[in-house]
């Protein structure tokens, strides 16, 4: 059996899924699964990359101790976030996260060298706080000696496929988050990066998914038991989730549901006009050159919050939430609550920057209702029909404006990623969007990072082929507005 290997590493857990096709079909296999978790460090939010090289590495383990060692190998994460190495490929200072503080008014900073206009019209890419752009902006205000010392950038993806195979390489969906790739010319955007007195050195040729990184290296064979080679999938999550979606139409919406809900379709060339722009709508380069035009959602991170408040648990390691209770809430048990108080009517805007990273998602959403003029949410149900009410008008709005600024009409939406489990949001967005939803897969982000290391490896001819056999292989829930 040959076996093709997807490490899907999220905002609170990494997974190791393991992949092969058999009868036609595409078969999965959970093997690993470990935590990831953000730490306070020198006034800092930051990811904790021992802890996810240990985790990339026990699943690795794991696979030979099931003997089960895959052919390939590719690992794809959430976008914007870099390190910077030195010439000898050590890390300089910390892997700072998009929901740290670092980056407030550096938006401002950007605008003084090049206008918001000219840069969504040479990148595409909506206007968020936290893209790269911002993050090395903050960066070259408060340690400038870092970037003078770097002799290399890597986006998180590429810089775990360093650690396994010593090779460096930028691959191209990650690349185009950052807010510095020229959205017509598929590569960096020096001029930008010169007007910003980044350092040229550290923007190389891109790669683009598929493209072969190289072979484990000695140390990294010798401890985890096997070799294998490293194939780029879209490193940037998704990416990787949009190749998953088994449409079978060209009016078809598709959202990959998780900590981020992207809503969007697929398009042939960006658009980059400002009417785009006005809705800040994203062109995310895709495998093959398939752009993502979507809209970047708060997405299931609110109701995530919620939950880990509720069973007294903050997604920053150390601090304490102080609406524990004396019961364990799972997913399902919110959504129930929600739905016994479906009447209840308050709405936030749900993309507002104060549910990034708020002390408390609880206190955010109730302040925000009030702020609007809604009754303030006062039990556990309440406060999730206001999130599910929030996001989805979020949704129904972003269809409203694909089909103004495509000129098309949408017939359906195709949901991937964990949130398709979640059945009640499924009936809310249909209902909201007007749209037939048809839900699945749920691991919609590995199976397009297998999807490509498939192509790769032979088991497909192209996409078309590929999502003809995620659509057989796996169970889909259908749902009427």
């Amino acid at each position: 059996m040959k076996y093709y290997l997807a490490i899907d590493i999220g905002a609170s857990s990494g997974r190791h899924i393991l992949g092969h096709v058999e009868d036609g079909r595409m078969c999965l296999e959970e093997v690993y699964r470990f935590e990831n978790r953000q730490l306070e460090k020198d006034g800092h939010v930051c990811w904790d990359l021992e802890n996810l090289k240990d985790g990339i590495l026990g699943g690795l383990k794991q696979c030979a101790a099931i003997s089960k060692v895959p052919e390939t190998v590719g690992i794809d994460t959430w976008a914007v976030d870099f390190v910077l190495l030195d010439a000898d490929g050590k890390m300089i200072g910390d892997a700072v996260a998009y929901r740290d503080g670092r980056t407030e008014g550096m938006d401002d900073v950007v605008s003084e060298v090049i206008s918001p206009e000219e840069l969504y019209a040479r990148t595409g890419i909506q206007k968020q706080i936290f893209n790269t752009i911002y993050q090395f902006t903050a960066l070259k205000k408060e340690h400038p000696e870092q970037l003078e010392q770097a002799d290399a950038m890597l986006m998180l993806p590429d810089y775990f496929h360093y650690l396994l195979t010593g090779v460096k390489k930028q691959e191209y969906t990650n690349a185009t988050s950052t807010g510095l790739v020229s959205a017509e010319g598929k590569a960096w955007d020096l001029e930008i990066i010169r007007r910003l007195g980044l350092p040229e050195k550290l923007f190389t040729e891109l790669s683009m998914p598929g493209t072969e990184v190289g072979p484990f290296t000695e140390e990294i064979a010798r401890e985890v038991g096997f070799s294998a080679t490293v194939v780029l999938p879209a490193t940037h999550d998704t990416g990787s989730a949009f190749l998953a979606v088994p449409a079978r139409n060209e009016t078809s919406v598709f959202l990959s549901s998780g900590t981020w809900s992207l809503l969007g379709v697929e398009n042939e060339r960006p658009i980059t006009t400002a009417a785009s722009q006005a809705q800040n709508m994203t062109n995310e380069g895709g495998a093959w050159y398939r752009y993502r035009y979507l809209k970047n959602i708060m997405g299931l991170w609110v109701i995530q919050s919620i939950r880990r408040e509720l069973n007294g648990v903050s997604y920053i390691a150390g601090r304490e939430s102080r609406h524990a209770g004396d019961r364990e809430w799972g997913f399902g048990d919110l959504a129930e609550e929600a739905r016994r108080c479906r009447d209840f009517p308050a709405i936030v805007n749900i993309n507002d920057d104060r549910f990034l990273a708020p002390e408390s998602m609880i206190d955010e959403l109730c302040d925000a209702a009030g702020e609007a003029g809604y009754p303030i949410p006062s039990s556990v149900g309440e406060i999730m029909q206001c999130a599910y009410r929030s996001l989805t008008k979020s949704y129904a709005e972003a269809v409203k404006a694909l089909q103004a600024l495509t000129g098309k009409t949408y017939t359906d939406m195709n949901i991937v990623g964990g949130g398709c489990q979640d059945r009640y949001l499924n009936e809310m967005t249909a209902k909201a969007v007007g749209l037939p939803v048809h839900a699945g897969p749920v691991e919609g982000t590995a199976i397009g990072n297998l999807v490509v290391q498939m192509i790769a490896g032979g088991e497909f001819e192209n996409l078309a082929e590929a999502r003809e056999c995620i659509y057989e292989s796996f169970a889909i829930e259908n749902y009427q507005p």
